[in-house]
């Protein structure tokens, strides 16, 4: 990604302190057994250990751990049972999810052969488990629980701590990099309409504003021609240029987003939501005409960019880039009654990961409802499951984010440039459509080939906002 950031996870492990002195051989035990949880993480995350906890002063020096860095996650290692003040004060100051990893090492007990100690460093650690969900919740606490086995690897607990890391890499990333407003959103999309103070105080999301006149003048001092050229070359590999496409062709539109590329890292923006509605002479007519695959070259390369000023969706396009890799602009276009089967997808800036296909790219003389004409690009998404994603607020200014699950299914597609999808929903396509929309999120959502609704509802605990699953 343009702008990198890592996930930052509270890890320590529990037992109770009265075991250790009775049976000394638990010590190293535990100590190997913490040491190889750790290494299950994902390099992509930073882990802030809290170490192996066994009293309540060694639980509170991991909370000032993990509030001094601003942990985007809490992972405990259950080794044994341990009284829930093993877990709470390491937690109690900080407002994201606890996950409670309930991992016995030996799959089953040699019942003839075991002592206490064996019982306990090995064949015991989910006693505690209910005890500390009930301290959890009278906390206020948000929680999980995963529960598996060491002994000859557990996939489900793996897949599911890799998927709360993933999830915790949106929260990281919505706190530390910035989103850009360049203009305004399209007049009258009042579904669009944001209030950028509230958006920070709720999903930490920071609002920088930009003008139309710094963007047409963002590629003046871009003198790098060796830069410029390989930048073309990239775009000719992304895309088929409709007529043929020749460094030469793309050579401005090359330029403008070499000094995109450098705009975002300067300002650390990964979300960039944009319209346009000016007279589109001179250079705003130049930019204005390359905007469309410009802005494309930016989401290959992890920054959410959405058409019409829709703050909302760049959030949804970041939220499925940053857990499936890809995050397509869409938006419901038709219903093909015959086939019962939705037609969704948008014009404008889109992810050339989830195309199957190369995307192509040709020039229109008018981009419809909007101003001026030029470049269109359209992607070819992938066949089999899909997953939407939008966001939305209540009348308080709460946020909510709406989801389904889909497949996008083989058939014939319009052809004058936009991006669309054959989208198969189990509930069908009329009940699709009226679900969806009474959910009431904004017009545009986003789209990620695969089934993304589990890693959803984790970024959804860490942002403490509810779900509305329409189908699956």
């Amino acid at each position: 990604m343009l702008v990198e950031t890592k996930a930052k996870i509270g890890v320590f492990s529990i037992a109770l302190g009265a075991y250790l002195p009775q049976f000394p051989s638990l010590v190293p035990e535990f100590e190997a057994q913490y040491d190889a949880f750790k290494k299950t993480l994902p390099d992509s995350v930073e882990i802030i250990d809290g170490g192996m906890v066994t009293t309540k002063e060694l639980s509170q020096a991991a909370g000032d751990k993990f509030r001094a860095a601003d942990v985007d996650l809490v992972i405990v290692q259950l080794l044994t049972y341990a009284t829930s003040y093993n877990m709470l004060p390491a937690v109690r100051d900080l407002d994201v999810p606890v996950v409670l990893v309930n991992i016995q090492k030996k799959k089953a007990p040699d019942y003839a052969n075991t002592d206490t100690a064996t019982w306990l460093g090995e064949l015991y650690a989910c006693g505690a488990v209910g005890e500390m969900v009930a301290d959890l919740e009278r906390a206020g606490k948000r929680h999980a629980v995963i529960t598996g086995v060491v002994e000859g690897g557990d996939p489900y607990v793996q897949a599911e701590i890799e998927d709360w890391c993933r999830a915790a890499q949106v929260r990281r990333r919505f706190r530390d990099t910035n989103l850009a407003q360049i203009g305004r959103p399209y007049p009258g999309m009042m579904d669009l309409y944001i209030d950028e103070t509230n958006l920070y105080h709720r999903m930490f999301l920071y609002t920088k504003q930009f003008d139309w006149e710094k963007m047409w003048a963002i590629a003046d001092d871009i003198t790098d021609e060796d830069a410029i050229r390989a930048k073309a070359q990239d775009i000719l590999d992304t895309f088929d240029i409709e007529g043929g496409g020749t460094i030469e062709k793309v050579w401005d539109m090359a330029k403008y987003v070499v000094a995109f590329e450098q705009w975002v890292k300067d300002e650390q923006i990964a979300f960039i939501a944009s319209h346009y509605d000016g007279f589109a002479q001179g250079k705003a007519g130049v930019l204005d005409s390359m905007l469309i695959p410009a802005f494309s070259m930016l989401i290959k390369q992890g920054v959410a960019c959405a058409v019409e000023g829709d703050i909302k969706v760049s959030m949804a396009m970041s939220i499925l880039k940053t857990i499936s890799g890809m995050g397509q602009l869409s938006e419901m276009y038709s219903i093909d009654f015959d086939k019962d089967i939705c037609i969704i997808g948008h014009s404008g800036s889109g992810d050339a990961d989830i195309s199957a296909k190369k995307p192509t790219m040709k020039i229109v003389p008018v981009f419809h409802g909007k101003t001026g004409g030029g470049y269109l690009t359209q992607f070819y998404p992938h066949l089999g499951p899909v997953t939407y994603l939008g966001i939305t607020q209540d009348k308080d200014g709460n946020f909510k984010f709406v989801a389904a699950e889909g497949v996008n299914e083989e058939g014939p597609i319009f052809t004058f440039g936009d991006t669309n999808m054959r989208t198969r929903f189990t509930c069908g396509a009329r009940e699709f459509c009226n679900k969806w929309s009474e959910a009431g999120p904004t017009h545009h959502m986003a789209a990620a080939a695969g089934r993304h609704i589990d890693t959803i509802l984790k970024v959804a605990k860490i942002f403490n906002v509810p779900v509305d699953v329409i189908t699956r």
